[in-house]
């Protein structure tokens, strides 16, 4: 009867595809079963391929190590002369632009998030070196706030606060000394930021939350609010970003001469469906006609008459120029929108690199994005539904 059932047990086990069984024979021969089949049924030792696959990808320090990173490195190559000969390239000429546009071709993807889509990096974009010499031969590792789970992040604190004391016993010395001044040069913050969370963990290696953003933003301000943070003024713009200034990116055509030798400017602006083009000339005295009307008599709203006047308004310039406006397209409120935006472009030629930042702050530059909302099928406007009626 024992024998009978280590068979039945031992074929029952066999019998199940998708994972190994570790059995001892003399279990399914020789011993008697005295206790009921959930025991032994228990003491079997279960580990499928994907449980063994998991385990090695968390090994632990083996994940980064120099060879493993030296085996990526030799499978990026093998598969970048792949590519380059799918598309028809010189493998020794192939680099990182060529792999990211056959990238693009031969997997497209829609995804609006650019790290969601597929990618081919060179691994040590991919794992850093900084991340593959934390454990020694041995397994153990380096640094002394490794099991914190987050040294990188708290060295960099520990280093923070040290500044931090370092200024506050200067401070201490200089009272001593009767030599304590507030009137002290102070850290230009002026142009820049401080970094964003996903800018501090490329600098880390490593990931960390927000809280801890905030906690060492608030650190490095704290050192911003003691009389000598100047001292290291250094160390503190190494976590500062420059702002770029906006109007850098605006395209300002050059000034043209006509026959006259007279100055102008050309501009472009779109509304809605309505579409405009001006020529500003210099040394005018105010003349401004839309499709060879004065802008009087074509834009009999005053709201219109003054949308289209605002830039000239705004740079203190009324009177000094000449404009003609050609446009096609939509209402007058529109026409007068894509007016304003041209007439705003044009006057870029004559005014300074400070004057172009402020009308990019008041909005001028900006093109207004705003439509009018189709109707929806089974509503009655693009908002309104139908008045329900009982009966």
């Amino acid at each position: 009867m024992a024998a009978s059932s280590g068979r039945m047990l031992k074929s029952f086990v066999q019998g199940c595809c998708g994972c190994s069984y570790v059995i001892l024979s003399s279990i399914a021969r020789n011993v008697i079963l005295q206790k009921p089949a959930v025991t032994v049924l228990a003491r079997l030792v279960c580990t499928s391929s994907t449980l063994q696959r998991k385990n090695i990808a968390a090994a632990g320090p083996e994940k980064y190590t120099q060879e493993f990173i030296k085996k990526q490195i030799e499978e990026f190559n093998i598969g970048k002369r792949h590519l380059a000969n799918m598309m028809g390239e010189d493998p020794e000429t192939f680099t990182q632009e060529g792999i990211d546009r056959a990238i693009a071709y031969l997997f497209p993807s829609g995804l609006f998030e650019k790290r969601a889509r597929p990618v081919m990096k060179h691994p040590d974009e991919i794992f850093p070196k900084q991340r593959a010499v934390q454990w020694g031969e041995d397994g153990r590792p380096f640094h002394f706030l490794f099991y914190t789970g987050k040294q990188s992040y708290y060295s960099l604190m520990h280093d923070t606060f040290g500044k931090f004391l370092d200024i506050q016993k200067y401070q201490d010395s200089m009272r001593a000394e009767g030599l304590f001044s507030q009137d002290t040069k102070q850290v230009n913050l002026i142009g820049s930021r401080w970094m964003i969370k996903e800018e501090l963990e490329e600098i880390l290696v490593q990931p960390i939350s927000d809280h801890d953003c905030l906690r060492f933003i608030q650190l490095l301000e704290r050192i911003l609010a003691l009389p000598y943070c100047s001292m290291e003024e250094e160390y503190i713009q190494r976590f500062r970003r420059a702002l770029e200034v906006q109007s850098k990116k605006q395209k300002i055509e050059p000034l043209q001469y006509d026959e006259n030798e007279v100055a102008f400017s050309t501009g472009e602006g779109r509304r809605k469906t309505a579409t405009a083009t001006t020529i500003v000339r210099d040394n005018g005295s105010g003349n401004i006609t839309v499709n060879g009307v004065d802008y009087l008599h074509y834009f009999p709203v005053l709201q219109d008459r003054e949308q289209l006047m605002f830039p000239f308004q705004f740079l203190d310039r009324l009177g000094k120029h000449d404009m003609e406006c050609k446009v096609t397209g939509g209402g007058r409120s529109a026409q007068a929108g894509a007016i304003r935006l041209a007439t705003a472009r044009a006057l870029l030629s004559f005014i300074t690199e400070n004057e172009v930042e402020s009308m990019r702050q008041a909005g001028l530059l900006t093109p207004d994005p705003r439509v009018k909302e189709r109707q929806k099928p089974g509503q009655e406007g693009a908002r309104r539904k139908f008045t329900w009626n009982k009966r």
